[in-house]
């Protein structure tokens, strides 16, 4: 009875601390999210790609979601190879900082962030500052969870089990590395393993030799989770996270080897204790980063050997399209309610896929892509018509009334997808060859401002995604929020573009027309993507 109290305890504070950390990302995604974009993509120099993946790290507390956020954009062409793998090294030794962050006792800080932050996330109505709620919220409960997992592990400190474990780990290096790399891609953290790994060094639950070895192999571990999570992407995406578990990987195997095969490694572990296996884990993580950074080029060649873009049909055709609509169950409520999330689901993946390129297009302007992207909108076109013809086809008579309302909503939405498909086809792809035709280009202010509406939208039709098929009310209010604060962002960038004219902008004078009609067709597809989440509850 004992040891299963002790193992409840033990994975009471496990989900705790993976909770808490998920609590601040999804705080700091949600606040801040539209702005990763512009800030990931900007920059071509290796160092400040590298500064940045390292603050978006410790700001996200997760070196895995900014390595999952570069791909995303290497994927979309947004982000070349060379930065990419900048910014995702960066972000480990960013994580590794967050380690640090998190030791300090702090303690006394729990309450206070726990007033300060539920204060703001139950009593205010913005949405920055509910975020900043949660934020606060999930530092206190990372600090909860650290208490915790040293309760849990204190009453078995004495026993016979935990210190012959613990040896059984120091002595065999090797089995120490793959439980750290195993224990970190379960927990799908990298940040919580080595936590927890430092926290059993710090109460003498196990010695620091077992420690290091632990945290070698959690690097190894934390390499594997993008690269796992990216695994249905394109092939561009998928070179960065391949990339850095090879570097991660490989170099956590030769510290490895330095540390139990040297003398080095016996210095280490006579004088180490937990302070010092996390600096020796910043250190890592520094020393990859700068040792890396003159076979950038190189290893995109490799990557590139082993992830080879795929190949494109020679007679130029989209591939056929496959249909999740099932025209047998639509009898059946339940099931053809699914079908119809599914097929609304996939339609909503299309017309994020045409709106993705959309600033290489002004950019550009080149007419394969342009040619494309009107392709893609016969598709769209497709699901909206299988859709009408599912809902047609059913009989209404074995469907509840919300159901019903259900279902109605799901063809709304469909049209109001169809519609903003038609917008990127027709006029952002008219907008583009007018402006290559005119070779006029936006001022850089206003760029900057068009590039910033993009990746709001971008972020809102990925919302939109998840809560068609999650059905998530936080998140539906969120997506609502959004539409609203895009209209005024609108309206501010338009206020903006009004004042560059009368101060005498040469480039916004040349490119006026097309950068509000750009704003105008924004607000209109902004409004497309959110409408279906407006009738929820």
């Amino acid at each position: 009875m004992p040891v299963l109290h002790v193992v409840i305890q033990l994975a009471g504070a496990t989900m705790l601390l993976l909770y808490a950390v998920r609590m601040v990302r999804t705080g700091i995604e949600r606040s801040y999210g539209v702005h990763f974009q512009s800030l990931m993509t900007r920059h071509n120099s290796r160092l400040k790609s590298a500064l940045i993946g390292m603050i978006m790290a410790i700001v996200l507390q997760s070196s895995a979601a900014v390595a999952l956020l570069s791909s995303g954009f290497a994927s979309s062409g947004l982000l070349g190879f060379t930065p990419g793998l900048a910014i995702i090294l960066g972000a480990d030794l960013g994580s590794a900082i967050v380690v640090r962050i998190l030791s300090f006792q702090l303690d006394w800080l729990i309450p206070v962030l726990l007033a300060i932050g539920g204060w703001l996330f139950i009593k205010t109505e913005t949405r920055h500052w509910r975020q900043m709620g949660r934020i606060l919220m999930g530092i206190a409960f990372i600090l909860v969870a650290l208490q915790f997992l040293r309760m849990a592990v204190d009453p078995i400190r004495d026993s016979t089990f935990l210190p012959a474990l613990a040896n059984y780990l120091a002595a065999d290096f090797v089995t120490a590395f793959l439980v750290g790399a195993a224990l970190a891609f379960v927990m799908h953290s990298s940040v919580a393993a080595i936590l927890m790994c430092v926290t059993l060094v710090q109460i003498d639950a196990i010695p620091f030799a077992a420690g290091l070895s632990l945290v070698l192999g959690a690097n190894l571990g934390g390499g594997a989770i993008p690269l796992w999570l990216a695994r249905g992407m394109s092939p561009a995406a998928r070179r960065l996270p391949l990339a850095n578990l090879v570097l991660r990987g490989g170099w956590a195997v030769i510290i490895l080897l330095l540390a139990n095969k040297f003398p080095i490694g016996e210095v280490l572990r006579e004088q180490g204790n937990a302070m010092m296996l996390i600096y020796l884990h910043i250190a890592f993580n520094a020393a990859l980063l700068f040792l890396a950074f003159p076979f950038l080029s190189a290893l995109e060649r490799l990557a590139k050997q082993l992830v080879p873009d795929a190949q494109p049909d020679p007679m130029g055709h989209l591939p056929e399209a496959r249909t999740a609509l099932d025209f047998e169950n639509t009898d059946q409520p339940t099931l053809a309610l699914a079908s119809l999330k599914r097929e609304l689901s996939r339609m909503n993946g299309l017309v994020e896929e045409m709106f993705a390129p959309l600033l290489q297009i002004y950019e550009r302007g080149d007419p394969t892509q342009i040619k494309t992207l009107r392709a893609a909108d016969a598709r769209v076109n497709d699901c909206l018509s299988g859709i009408r013809d599912f809902v047609a086809t059913a009989s209404m008579d074995s469907y509840s009334k919300p159901e019903k309302r259900t279902a109605r909503a799901m063809v709304d939405y469909a049209i109001r997808l169809e519609s903003a498909g038609d917008l990127v086809a027709k006029r952002f792809t008219a907008l583009a060859e007018d402006l290559h035709r005119t070779n006029a280009q936006f001022s850089k202010d206003g760029w900057k401002e068009l590039s910033a509406l993009h990746a709001r939208i971008s972020a809102n039709l990925k919302l939109a995604g998840n809560v068609l098929i999650s059905d998530d009310l936080e998140s539906a209010r969120l997506l609502k929020l959004e539409k609203d604060e895009f209209k005024r962002a609108e309206r501010s960038s338009r206020k903006r573009h009004l004042k560059r004219l009368q101060n005498g902008s040469t480039n916004s004078i040349a490119t006026s027309d097309m950068h509000l009609e750009t704003l105008m067709a924004f607000r209109e597809f902004n409004s497309h993507i959110c409408v279906y989440q407006d009738k929820k509850p």
